[in-house]
């Protein structure tokens, strides 16, 4: 299975491109790491995110989509644009989208740690939250 684990904060969308089979995990290249929407009120540039994104789930033939959830409210709440892009992921047709929640996510790293460091998946660090987010969903 090969999924795109994403991690959205503010006005972006971090990525992480994961493959499991086999019992082993590998981290395609990609030619993307995260993607930022600079106008939100811009229908323009939202639908260009979207088949932005698409264009990428297409040409790395990625079978699943897996968003770390955020808090509707309170301390840690996600932003407003950033409900906007899961939706815009959500409504891309032909894309199958789950969702993960950070305590699944501890409760799965607990069960299952990495066997390595983060630094030597050579991922840059802002994207270790999305390869957390693949990671705890592959290990289910």
């Amino acid at each position: 299975m090969k999924i795109c684990a994403v991690e959205l904060r503010s006005n972006e969308a971090v990525i992480c491109l994961l493959t499991k089979s086999n019992g082993l995990f590998d981290l395609p290249e990609c030619r993307a790491q995260k993607f930022i929407m600079q106008d939100s009120m811009d229908n323009e540039q939202m639908r260009n995110f979207q088949q932005t994104f698409k264009k990428l789930l297409d040409d790395y033939q990625i079978d699943r989509v897996v968003i770390r959830t955020r808090e509707t409210r309170g301390k840690f709440a996600g932003s407003a644009v950033g409900f906007k892009l899961e939706a815009a992921i959500q409504l891309i047709d032909g894309v199958e989208v789950d969702f993960i929640t950070s305590q699944e996510i501890k409760q799965k790293m607990k069960r299952n740690p990495l066997a390595i460091e983060f630094r030597a998946t050579g991922l840059r660090q802002f994207q270790e939250a999305a390869f957390m987010t693949g990671y705890a969903y592959l290990g289910k």
